[in-house]
C-alpha cells in the first residue's frame, strides 16, 4: 500500500483538494485498496479547541461540480509521526516545504516532494484562499495528480 500525504497551510483547500482527486482517480481505475490517501496542515489556523474546520466551501464546491464529495474531512495539522507513517508527503508550495522542514528537519527516505513535481514543473499550487481562482488551482492539481499516478505505476503490482 502506498500512503500519500498532501500537506497545504490551513488543510481547508488545496491539500483536501489533492485527497479528494487522487482518491476519485484510484478508485475510477479500481486501485483504491493500493492507497491509503490524506491531507494535513502546517498550520494550526485552521484548528480550533482541537477540533479542525471542515473543507472551504468554495474547495467544496468545485470539488462537488466533478462529483466528487469531501464530507466529513476536517483540518489537521503534521507531525513529527507522520514521516514514518506516509511514503510521499506531498507540499503545493515552497512555503509549505519550509514549514515542513521544522517538522520534519531531515528528508533522510525522500519522501518530501512539491505537487507540481509530478507534472514535471517547478512551480507552485497556487493559494486559492488567496488568488479566488478555484479552478486554477483544480487545474494545477489535478495535473499534478495525474502524473504522480503515472509516476506510481511503475511501483505498483498490476
Amino acid at each position: 500500500m502506498i500512503k500519500i500525504l498532501f500537506i497545504c497551510h490551513g488543510n481547508i483547500c488545496r491539500s483536501p483538494m489533492a485527497e479528494f482527486i487522487l482518491k476519485d482517480m484510484v478508485r475510477k481505475r479500481n486501485i483504491s485498496e493500493k492507497f491509503y490517501i490524506e491531507s494535513a496542515a502546517t498550520s494550526t489556523e485552521e484548528i480550533w479547541n482541537g477540533v479542525g474546520n471542515p473543507v472551504y466551501p468554495p474547495a467544496k464546491e468545485i470539488l462537488s461540480q466533478h462529483g466528487i464529495d469531501c464530507s466529513g474531512k476536517r483540518a489537521r495539522q503534521i507531525n513529527p509521526e507522520d514521516y514514518e507513517a506516509f511514503d510521499l508527503l506531498i507540499a503545493m508550495d515552497d512555503n509549505n516545504l519550509r514549514n515542513m522542514a521544522r517538522v520534519w528537519p531531515k528528508d533522510t527516505e525522500h519522501k518530501i516532494h512539491k505537487m507540481l513535481e509530478y507534472a514535471d514543473e517547478d512551480g507552485n499550487v497556487a493559494d486559492p484562499w488567496y488568488t479566488g481562482d478555484f479552478q486554477k488551482t483544480w487545474d494545477d492539481i489535478y495535473r499534478g495528480c495525474v502524473g504522480l499516478l503515472q509516476k506510481l505505476d511503475s511501483r505498483m503490482d498490476h
